[in-house]
């Protein structure tokens, strides 16, 4: 099975899951999400992430627990709030401030500090909206997604020339103010990520002096993954 994330066309916000059927009659709940990209609204972020989850495990169990794999642009980077919440399936609300959720910053790619530019708040204020707009509801500040989640990219070991230490791309877009990774794959258990497709390295993107060009179509670089069920791997190594 190959799962690919292509980002060149899609509105802001777009949520769609999908069943795929292979060979065997398995089923893959398939999910695609482009979350808001207005870095001070983690509220709407992370509500949009948080229905999303919540309905791919509804569609999971719904056709006998199937594996589920989530791709997009989470306008959120791998260092942020957005990321820890989707690797630990919960987040405490009011010890994180909304404008900081997705770790995203004013950066200048190439510049000879190389270091990002970043507010700081002083407070972690959530007016009524903002949570309900996150967790659903006006009463609770503390949110969970039933699935465990993996990356794809992260479980597949890749160069130091293209990975950060967590094993995702160091950049997955690259504008005139931001360069970085925003983009990933996530997997459910039951699915073994076998390869993936390498990303660019720093120095190349940055002799094209942002996206897109005449030669990429988009501001964000394509994503790809080949997975295997786990149940098929676990019968061709008992074979060998």
């Amino acid at each position: 099975m190959n799962v690919q994330r292509d980002n060149s066309r899609e509105p802001v916000g777009v949520n769609s899951l999908q069943a795929d059927i292979n060979k065997k009659g398995r089923r893959v709940v398939i999910g695609n999400i482009h979350v808001l990209f207005n870095p001070k609204r983690g509220d709407i972020k992370l509500g949009q992430v948080r229905v999303l989850l919540q309905e791919a495990h509804a569609l999971s169990e719904k056709w006998g627990k199937a594996a589920v794999v989530i791709a997009g642009d989470f306008n959120s980077t791998p260092q942020s709030t957005l990321y820890k919440f989707l690797v630990s399936s919960e987040l405490d609300l009011l010890e994180h401030d909304r404008r900081q959720i997705s770790g995203q910053v004013e950066s200048v790619p190439g510049s000879d500090s190389g270091i990002s530019k970043m507010r700081t708040y002083k407070r972690n204020r959530w007016e009524d909206d903002e949570l309900k707009n996150a967790s659903g509801s006006l009463e609770c500040t503390r949110i969970k997604h039933p699935l465990k989640l993996f990356s794809a990219y992260a479980c597949v070991q890749g160069s130091a020339w293209i990975r950060d230490g967590s094993g995702e791309p160091l950049a997955t877009s690259y504008h005139s103010k931001f360069l970085g990774t925003v983009d990933y794959i996530w997997h459910s258990e039951g699915l073994i990520p076998l390869r993936v497709l390498d990303t660019l390295p720093l120095d190349v993107l940055r002799q094209m002096n942002g996206l897109p060009s005449e030669k990429w179509g988009s501001d964000h670089l394509c994503l790809a993954c080949e997975f295997a069920f786990a149940t098929d791997q676990m019968g061709d190594d008992s074979k060998r």
